[in-house]
This record gives C-alpha cells, sequence and structure tokens, in this order.
C-alpha cells in the first residue's frame, strides 16, 4: 500500500470516528426541556388550562448555563409555573438555613422566570416556628408563595395556621395565595381519610399523587379534594416524577433490571425503589405520555389541574 493510500484510509478512519461521536453526543438539558415541552404539548392539546409546574433544574431556562443569558423560549413557554426546594431552608439539612451563594444562584434564575409571568412555588424544609417564620417572610419579599414542610417526606399536613388564607375561589395559578406539598399518603390509612383531612383546610393548591396505596384516586375524589373548608375552590396538581422510574408504579415490571430494559439506569441510593432513567428514550417517554395509558393521561382522566414534575434535574446526574 502506498503512502498516499494510507493516509486516505487514515482520514477516513478519523472520519468515522468523528462522525461516531457526533452521534452519541447527548444535550442532556436540551433533553429535558424536549421532553416537558412534549409533555406540555400533549397536555393542553386536551385542556389547554392544564398546568405544567417543573419542580427543580431552573438553570434550564437559559440555554448556556448562565442566569443572566439566552433564554430557552420554548422550555419557558411550555411550563406555566417553577416549583422550587430548600430555597431558603433545608439545602444541606433540614431545618438550617441554606446556604446564601446557593439562594442567591437559584434566586437569579427563579426572578428571570418571575419577570416571564411564571409562578414560583418554593417548598422550604423547615420546622422550628423561627425558621417557619423567616420562610414565609423571605419568599414573600421576592414574591414568591411558598410552603414550609416539616417533614421531608411530605406526609403531613402543617398544625401552623396557613397565612393568607381566603375563602376565594382559585381558578388560575396567579391567584393561589398558599398551598400543600402533600405527595406520601402513608400516615391516611385509606383514601377516605386522605379525603377527609385534606378537605379540612383552606389552601388554595394541593400537590398530590394520583395513587393511594387502596388505589388510583378516581375523577369523583378529586372532585372532592377540589373544595376548600371555607366553600372556596381549590386547585388539585398531580405530582410526576419524569426522571426516575419508581418500582411502586402501576407502569413496573417486575423483571425490569438496570439495564433492561435499555433506558433503566442505578437506583437512586437516596430514595430507595426510584431508579434513574434515560428520559431522552422514546420508550420511557411513552410511559409518561405517549398513549391513552400513559401516566400524563390517567393524571388528565382524574380531574386534575395540571401536574407538578419532579426530578426535571436529571440532566445533573448524566451531566456527570
Amino acid at each position: 500500500m502506498n503512502r498516499i493510500s494510507r493516509i486516505v484510509i487514515l482520514l477516513s478512519d478519523i472520519a468515522i470516528t468523528a462522525s461516531s461521536d457526533k452521534k452519541t453526543y447527548i444535550d442532556y438539558r436540551q433533553e429535558m426541556r424536549k421532553f416537558v415541552v412534549e409533555i406540555s404539548k400533549k397536555a393542553k392539546s386536551q385542556n389547554p388550562a392544564f398546568l405544567i409546574i417543573s419542580q427543580n433544574g431552573v438553570e434550564l431556562i437559559c440555554t448556556d448555563n448562565n442566569p443572566e443569558g439566552r433564554l430557552a423560549s420554548k422550555y419557558i413557554s411550555a411550563i406555566d409555573g417553577q416549583g422550587q426546594e430548600d430555597l431558603f431552608f433545608g439545602y444541606s439539612h433540614d431545618d438550617k438555613p441554606t446556604p446564601a451563594k446557593a439562594t442567591n444562584h437559584l434566586k437569579s434564575y427563579l426572578s428571570r422566570l418571575k419577570e416571564n409571568n411564571k409562578v414560583i412555588l418554593v417548598t422550604d424544609y423547615c420546622s422550628s416556628q423561627a425558621n417557619i417564620e423567616q420562610s414565609k417572610q423571605q419568599n414573600l419579599a421576592n414574591g414568591f408563595i411558598s410552603y414550609q414542610a416539616t417533614s421531608r417526606n411530605l406526609d403531613i399536613i402543617p398544625q401552623t395556621a396557613i397565612t393568607n388564607e381566603n375563602s376565594e375561589a382559585i381558578t388560575d395559578l396567579h391567584q393561589v395565595k398558599t398551598f400543600l406539598y402533600l405527595i406520601n399518603p402513608e400516615n391516611f390509612p385509606t383514601k377516605h381519610d386522605f379525603i377527609k383531612a385534606v378537605c379540612a383546610t383552606n389552601y388554595d393548591l394541593i400537590i398530590m399523587d394520583l395513587f393511594h396505596e387502596n388505589g388510583e384516586f378516581s375523577a369523583d375524589e378529586i372532585e372532592r379534594l377540589h373544595c376548600k373548608a371555607n366553600g372556596g375552590r381549590r386547585m388539585v396538581i398531580a405530582y410526576m416524577s419524569i426522571g426516575e422510574a419508581e418500582d411502586y408504579r402501576y407502569y413496573w415490571n417486575k423483571s425490569w433490571k438496570r439495564g433492561n430494559p435499555s433506558w433503566l439506569d442505578k437506583e437512586n441510593p437516596k430514595w430507595k425503589g426510584n431508579y434513574k432513567v434515560k428520559y431522552w428514550d422514546p420508550e420511557w417517554q411513552k410511559i409518561i405520555y405517549g398513549n391513552k395509558e400513559s401516566y400524563l393521561s390517567r393524571i388528565i382522566d382524574a380531574g386534575f389541574d395540571g401536574v407538578y414534575l419532579d426530578i426535571i434535574d436529571a440532566f445533573e446526574y448524566y451531566e456527570g
């Protein structure tokens, strides 16, 4: 083989390698943006008033990982609100102030969302009365709606008085002044117990799970949950994890294990039974929103006002 032939083969190998690298490159942030946008499109095609609220992963609103940078307009247009945990309390330890650097980082993104007319729902994990009051004041000063969770498991209704309690009929996310984050119903033996406890409160909005260990909540049961104790009407939002698969969900197959199906990844060491997923995979997305039996379809059919999308920040895991 002459020298020219060897050079041609070498250049060809380089081109193939470059092409292969290009094919395997994944923009994990953009893939999550696209996922949320498609969920929003699907939901709003069935109900234009259906709410899409993302939790955490607020960095997705900018395309260049800079809070002052270019906004991801399609993603921002797809969501109605942004949930944020640990903004002022709970970032490192529950009932401890979040480091100022972390708070300022998050606020720099949240403020831009607020400028774009998005509602900000903050969950601070604090239990002492002093910290609860401080969380309320700091969030109010920033124009954020806040909930002070006294349990990280989000399994109880706090006994503290509700600030800004009202009897208004809430028909728009911008009307919300208070919310309850209660996605773990294990302290309520039956669905009836859960409904009774929630209906005895006057929160403007509740974030809850579609499922109880006694079964899926029906449309009639969700309608009952829309009623405040004082006669007003609240919004009811369904929690849905899209960045992890949970082995206690209806879609789970007992034969599944990491790598089978191919999109199923390692178990989250902090939350037993929760598994990272390659959320850009069409098969996983089909489970979430892809057909009439999908998770999203079940939520819409049950009469929820919207969905609260969790593990949006799964891109951090894949970025390493």
